[in-house]
């Protein structure tokens, strides 16, 4: 289990005891040997993929020591234990948190300086659901947020989606197609799609503006798992016309014989849920509108070296 970045605090600081400068990858590997990471562990990402986790939390365990006066960085990228962090560590501690790095008066002065008023810590605290700050790093705790709140935004959507006509599922579908690229123009890909049945859609569209290949649609609402039956029925439709391409669309899900069917078969179908359909509809816009938009910057160490 990959240690939050509070645990870390002591074998980091440990690891710098003989007072060598250490570059801040190998202190990731000796802290990640430390714990006994597997290779998976090693390589999980945050969920935004820009890092690995275990590198994110080593880095915030860096920047609250460094803050605490316990470790120096004379250069980006390096590291090594100060003054203060040996005296700390010839008291032969049994644990270290941010709780106890209140005892430094260089921590003390660090919070008292950055830390957020009641009425913001507040209002992150109602967003998040519960005070993560204690365990996880901020890029933890704001891609929490996001996920959250990007998993609620995907169950409305199909909620407004199921609730809505037959004949706005067809639109919702065409308007999608084309913004992703498919389709010709709106105009061609909304006559292309017309035939209306079983609170769904079928059609031919265009795989480009030219139209060098052709893709058999169809795209149905359900509220349980879609039946193999109708995806083998899909594929003959699609031997049929003698079509190498198939999307075959759904607001619920398909089960595993599904997938394992169009796994086997030559025509290349590709199935959308209702998990990926609001996925695909968040990625384009579509349906959607931008609330806002937050920046996430960081010191540029390159500037400040250059002299």
């Amino acid at each position: 289990m990959i240690p939050n970045y509070e645990k870390i605090m002591l074998p980091l600081l440990k690891q710098l005891e003989d007072g060598k400068v250490y570059k801040f990858g190998d202190l990731v590997e000796k802290i990640s040997s430390h714990f006994k990471l597997t290779d998976a562990e090693r390589n999980e990402l945050l969920p935004s993929g820009r890092q690995p986790l275990i590198d994110n939390r080593v880095g915030w365990t860096r920047f609250y020591l460094i803050k605490a006066g316990l470790i120096q960085s004379e250069r980006r990228g390096y590291m090594q234990i100060s003054d203060e962090g040996k005296l700390f560590l010839a008291k032969n501690p049994q644990d270290l948190n941010t709780k106890l790095l209140d005892q430094f008066e260089a921590f003390r002065k660090f919070k008292a300086e950055s830390e957020p008023s009641k009425s913001q810590d507040k209002l992150v605290k109602n967003e998040i659901g519960e005070d993560l700050g204690e365990v996880e790093t901020p890029e933890e705790i704001l891609e929490a947020a996001y996920i959250k709140l990007k998993l609620e935004l995907k169950q409305s959507l199909l909620s407004t989606i199921k609730a809505a006509s037959p004949r706005f599922f067809e639109n919702l579908v065409i308007d999608l197609l084309v913004t992703m690229g498919y389709g010709g123009s709106r105009k061609d890909a909304g006559q292309a799609i017309g035939k209306t049945g079983d609170g769904g859609i079928d059609g031919i569209i265009k795989e480009d503006r030219l139209g060098l290949d052709q893709i058999y649609v169809q795209a149905k609402r359900w509220e349980n798992t879609v039946p193999v039956k109708e995806i083998r029925d899909f594929g003959g439709s699609l031997l049929q016309r003698k079509s190498k391409k198939g999307i075959f669309i759904t607001t619920s899900d398909f089960p595993k014989s599904a997938y394992d069917y169009v796994n086997a078969i030559d025509p290349k179908i590709i199935l959308i849920d209702g998990d990926q359909l609001t996925e695909f509809m968040i990625e384009n816009n579509v349906g959607v509108t931008l609330q806002g938009k937050f920046e996430i910057k960081k010191i540029d160490a390159d500037y400040f070296e250059a002299d």
